[in-house]
């Protein structure tokens, strides 16, 4: 019976969707129509979104709309009667995975959700993890007409995650974070004494050819900035909180490795030798990287945002071990 079951969900066709009108609201003031209607169009790819457009199937107010046309609240959006592309059923996270983001929110208002993001989970699902915080989020809060990531942090990254829960929010924060609004804080555990005091790391990150998941410092590319304080020394190691002033891919990790104070438990940039001497000794199964603090105001509302939490667990455990 079961088999027969899935064999009949397998055979079933595509959707059918009749014409939809439909009004645009506050939240997406401003935003662009394909993204609109990537929001609208359940799992279909942008490429079937576009061809829509250019035919000219979708309207506002009823009138042809270009991609990179902005909506404005009220306007109406004509969204053609159409037959989706067969999508098979997307995967969900599971009701543990739910109850521990549930738990794991640290502000929530009418703008902005803070939520402590646990290590190995990722932010957006994409090959090999069907799900990410927002997926996962947006299951866990069906009901929220509109909720976005601000911004990114490493699936093997622990700590604060920024949501918006409006465009407006979104919108704002995004120019925060280009213009050095947010202040965001890390801990990091790194190989070696570290022998100075303050330090201030300014220099170039660019992308390995080929790779498109590895940065390296290289003349030529994007400007990288961050502020390194030692907070704790140890035998081997140092514990240190960074400010970043630039928000690079891999930023911290490549800038300590440059400096020969790779990472512990990065097994991209960091010493392999040593990661596997502090799995064995103290149990550190992950790349020792916390996002423990952010602080920044919102301009149109004119809320300041000041939120620090505590290493997580795992990692308090090690440096109560060192």
């Amino acid at each position: 019976m079961t088999d027969k079951l899935e064999q009949s969900k397998q055979n079933q066709p595509p959707t059918k969707q009749s014409v939809r009108f439909v009004t645009v609201t506050e939240g997406h003031d401003g935003q662009r129509i394909d993204n609109f209607l990537m929001r609208e169009i359940k799992d279909v790819p942008r490429s079937f979104v576009y061809r829509i457009l250019r035919k000219g199937e979708v309207r506002v107010d009823k009138k042809r709309a270009k991609p990179t046309r902005k909506l404005k609240t009220g306007e109406s959006v004509r969204i053609p009667p159409m037959i989706l592309p067969d999508k098979k059923q997307s995967k969900k996270a599971p009701q543990q995975l739910l109850d521990q983001l549930e738990q794991a929110i640290l502000l929530e208002d009418k703008d902005l959700i803070l939520i402590n993001k646990p290590a190995g989970l990722a932010v957006h699902g994409g090959t090999g993890s069907p799900y990410g915080l927002i997926e996962a989020f947006r299951q866990l809060r069906s009901t929220l007409p509109f909720v976005e990531l601000a911004h990114r942090l490493d699936k093997d990254t622990s700590g604060i995650v920024i949501l918006a829960k409006n465009r407006k929010a979104l919108l704002s924060l995004h120019e925060l974070f280009k213009s050095g609004g947010i202040d965001k804080y890390y801990q990091t555990l790194v190989a070696g004494q570290w022998k100075t005091g303050r330090q201030h790391v300014s220099n170039t990150l660019v992308r390995e050819r080929g790779r498109k998941q590895k940065v390296q410092v290289q003349e030529g590319g994007k400007v990288a900035e961050s502020i390194f304080y030692p907070r704790q020394k140890f035998s081997k190691t140092t514990l240190i909180e960074v400010k970043l002033l630039t928000g690079r891919m891999h930023q911290i990790r490549t800038q300590l490795a440059a400096l020969d104070f790779p990472v512990l438990g990065d097994t991209q940039y960091g010493n392999f030798a040593l990661n596997r001497e502090f799995k064995k000794s103290v149990g550190l199964k992950r790349l020792f990287l916390h996002a423990f603090k952010v602080e920044f105001k919102l301009s149109f509302s004119g809320t300041t945002y000041k939120k620090e939490i505590p290493l997580a667990q795992d990692l308090q455990r090690v440096i109560d071990q060192l």
